[in-house]
């Protein structure tokens, strides 16, 4: 059975994680087919994202409790978080992983089976042009500087259409709890999770469809986790490896 931190009761049209005069985190609860996705949007011109993968000691924060209470020492206040990415069995970013300036793995242009590896696979990067999701083509032609990426796959919309690797078959029977993330301006980030199982052909057309993407890519499965304090949400059914989140100074819960 799967286990969340804490979790509230039911759903409802529209929660902020954020205050005052900016509602700089916004998560929202949508209709996808049968079940409902949670789609939460970041605004970079008041807050800014950051990827996470080990703590001081050099060990992976695998839980989002871990990186709360961490950030919490420091005076930070974990707001919203989401698993960030695909990652090997130790936990270490599968693809290219950058943070804070910083590349701590490399770009990964390995072509094969596995989601991963699908093509179009891509990266979700902000960089001084902004926030934006390339294939792992164009990252590797253009080279930019980011200060942060994280690299994963199947890319579900590439230049405004569905991509077309096998596990975007339309007719596909494979179902799973699943997030991803597109960038539909250079100060806006939109990251969904399903609440239910969806295919992978299901979840493209929810962000081409719906939130309008030209550009979205898939960060993982099955492990896919939210944390959201306003919605009492804080996942903690499996270990993670990148997380991605948004952090303020000063602690206690964000109202």
């Amino acid at each position: 059975m799967r286990r969340r931190w804490y979790r509230g009761v039911g759903l409802v049209p529209a929660l902020f994680l954020a205050s005052g005069s900016a509602l700089a985190v916004e998560c929202t609860s949508n209709v996808l087919n049968t079940g409902t996705v949670t789609v939460c949007r970041v605004d970079l011109l008041h807050e800014q994202l950051q990827l996470f993968w080990r703590d001081d000691t050099g060990q992976p924060y695998r839980q989002f409790s871990a990186l709360h209470d961490a950030l919490a020492k420091d005076g930070k206040t974990l707001i919203f978080a989401m698993n960030g990415g695909m990652y090997q069995p130790d936990l270490s970013p599968v693809g290219l992983f950058v943070s804070n300036e910083r590349e701590l793995v490399p770009l990964n242009r390995h072509t094969g089976p596995g989601n991963f590896s699908q093509q179009p696979n891509g990266v979700f990067l902000v960089d001084g042009q902004g926030a934006r999701v390339l294939t792992t083509d164009e990252y590797g032609q253009e080279k930019p500087k980011p200060f942060l990426a994280t690299q994963s796959g199947p890319m579900l919309v590439h230049q405004g259409e569905l991509t077309t690797s096998p596990v975007m078959n339309p007719n596909s029977q494979s179902r799973r709890i699943r997030n991803g993330v597109c960038a539909p301006s250079p100060s806006t980030v939109v990251f969904v999770i399903s609440e239910s199982p969806v295919t992978f052909h299901e979840f493209a057309v929810y962000f081409r469809e719906s939130l309008g993407c030209r550009e979205a890519l898939y960060l993982d499965g099955s492990i896919s986790s939210l944390y959201a304090p306003h919605l009492s949400q804080a996942d903690n059914w499996s270990n993670m490896g990148p997380i991605i989140g948004v952090v303020r100074l000063g602690t206690g819960t964000p109202k």
